[in-house]
C-alpha cells in the first residue's frame, strides 16, 4: 500500500533553517508530483509548495517568498522542504502528499520560538 513518511521537523529558533524529508513507498515515486502541505490546529490544511514528477516545474505558496526549496531525489523515491529564514508563523504540522491523490503522511512538527 501507498505509505508516506516525513521526518526532520523540530523546534528552531527564528530565522533557523530545517530540511524536511518524505519518503515514499508502495507507487511509483517518479511517475508523481508531490506536495507539501502545512496544518495549524483549527485552520485549513494550506498548500506549501509542489513539484512535478521529475522535478522540472516548482511552485510555492505566497508566503514562502522565496524561503523555501522543494526538490526531490526519484533514485531514493524522497522528496524534501529545505526551509530557511523560518518565522514564527511557520509553526505548524508539516504533511507531504502525492499529488491528485488522498495519500497523505503522519506529519512532522515545526516549531519556530525563540
Amino acid at each position: 500500500q501507498v505509505r508516506l513518511v516525513e521526518s526532520g521537523g523540530g523546534i528552531v529558533q527564528p530565522g533557523g533553517s530545517l530540511r524536511l524529508s518524505c519518503v515514499g513507498s508502495g507507487f511509483v515515486f517518479n511517475t508523481f508530483g508531490m506536495k507539501w502541505f502545512r496544518q495549524v490546529p483549527g485552520k485549513e490544511r494550506e498548500l506549501v509548495a509542489s513539484i512535478v514528477h521529475d522535478g522540472s516545474i516548482t511552485k510555492y505558496g505566497d508566503f514562502v517568498k522565496d524561503r523555501f526549496t522543494i526538490s526531490r531525489d526519484n533514485t531514493k523515491d524522497e522528496l524534501y522542504l529545505q526551509m530557511n529564514s523560518l518565522k514564527p508563523e511557520d509553526t505548524a504540522v508539516y504533511y507531504c502528499n502525492v499529488w491528485g491523490t488522498q495519500y497523505w503522511g503522519q506529519g512532522t512538527q515545526v516549531t519556530v520560538s525563540s
